[in-house]
């Protein structure tokens, strides 16, 4: 079962770049935005770091500088390119990535055929997890890089919009005061900043059962939200003006027409899809336009079994900090979540780009209050 979740996810990586010319592969327009080739290299030397170096006996790294080139964050690892130069490099090509991933495959495949410890094991899935994160991320960095060509190519002009999973606008679920469970519980992969399930107190609240949708989100734009300081966090304030934001991104009005970057290129805005690629700061003072409030992630997790969820990940009210009990595992694996806990905002559900049977409603993505390249959306409370 093990060796076919692998090949599955390895795979799948590779079919998400499938679409691309051989120059999309390079391309860093942003520090948030890492090149394809990149993920690539970087899910491969993931499993050759932490799995075939130390377990597979007579196994030959591919090449010693790589671990320079794909050493992400892990300070005990060793030194690394810094992240905004990864679109610096040209090399190694396509081409070689490729053939590092196939050497680091047939390893594996060699590796899994073993009688693997406990840990052994949880690694491996905790490698798998890892990737299918950056197949998400090489979703949205792809869209990021040829959104931004100024020709505004096609990814794949054949490639659906999922099925809208909103309910009825205006529908609210109540929910009463009481003392919930939050945290993951139960049989299964997790990520440690998921555990230690523990007790909430939460007060009566209201939380919609349908995402913001472009046509709700533009009644804010032409009412002028943008120009408002009083919606605003005084940060997000600043970041409206200091970066000249009027919309979402990947949203234009072109000769009185909204158009929005999609998968197939340019298109006419689709008014009834949730609203995608909003910050935190869009979201909050979106939600104070209304006269309503983004959830907790605490009262999203509680309500999550009621809603139809999945298509953007949604905004909270909740900084991204330790749940109780938390500890971080020893050496590089604990540098994985824990030292992330600081600025961050945390993001609940699940987007139309993250891998099969990666959500679950204990799942806690973070990001700064300012990035929106992920598919990010509004989910209203009072």
């Amino acid at each position: 079962m093990l060796k076919q979740a692998y090949e599955t996810v390895r795979r799948r990586s590779e079919a998400i770049c499938a679409p691309l010319k051989t120059e999309d592969y390079v391309v860093q327009p942003i520090v948030d935005v890492s090149p394809p080739k990149w993920h690539l290299g970087h899910t491969t030397w993931f499993f050759e770091t932490f799995l075939l170096l130390p377990h597979l006996k007579g196994y030959t790294e591919f090449d010693p500088q790589y671990n320079y080139v794909f050493n992400s964050y892990y300070e005990s690892i060793g030194a690394r390119v810094i992240r905004t130069n990864r679109g610096n490099l040209s090399r190694p090509a396509v081409e070689d990535i490729m053939r590092y991933r196939k050497h680091v495959d047939t390893a594996m495949a060699t590796f899994l055929e073993q009688e693997l410890t406990t840990a052994m094991q949880a690694l491996v899935t905790l490698g798998l997890n890892h990737e299918e994160q950056h197949q998400e991320l090489l979703y949205t960095d792809i869209k990021y890089i040829l959104g931004h060509n100024p020709l505004f190519p096609a990814y794949d002009k054949n490639r659906k919009d999922p099925p809208l999973l909103n309910n009825q606008p205006g529908s609210w679920l109540n929910m009463k005061a009481g003392i919930y469970e939050i945290g993951f519980n139960g049989e299964g992969f997790c990520f440690d900043n998921e555990l230690g399930r523990h007790k909430v107190y939460l007060t009566d609240y209201r939380i919609s059962s349908a995402l913001v949708t472009n046509s709700e989100y533009l009644d804010f734009i032409q009412a002028g939200g943008y120009q408002d300081f009083r919606f605003w966090h005084a940060e997000g304030w600043d970041w409206v003006n200091n970066n000249q934001i009027t919309t979402p991104m990947y949203w234009y009005n072109i000769d009185g027409q909204w158009m929005h970057y999609t998968w197939q290129g340019l298109q006419p805005l689709m008014p009834d899809a949730p609203v995608a690629h909003v910050s935190y700061y869009e979201a909050a003072a979106y939600a104070a336009w209304k006269g309503y409030r983004l959830p907790t992630e605490f009262e999203w997790e509680a309500v999550a079994p009621q809603l139809a969820w999945g298509l953007r990940w949604e905004w909270t009210e909740s900084a991204y900090l330790p749940y109780p009990g938390f500890t971080k595992a020893p050496g590089a694996i604990g540098e994985y979540n824990g030292k992330f806990m600081i600025n961050q905002m945390v993001l609940r559900g699940g987007s139309e780009v993250t891998s099969p049977q990666h959500s679950r409603i204990t799942y806690r993505n973070f990001f700064h209050p300012s990035l929106r390249w992920q598919f990010t959306g509004i989910r209203l409370a009072r």
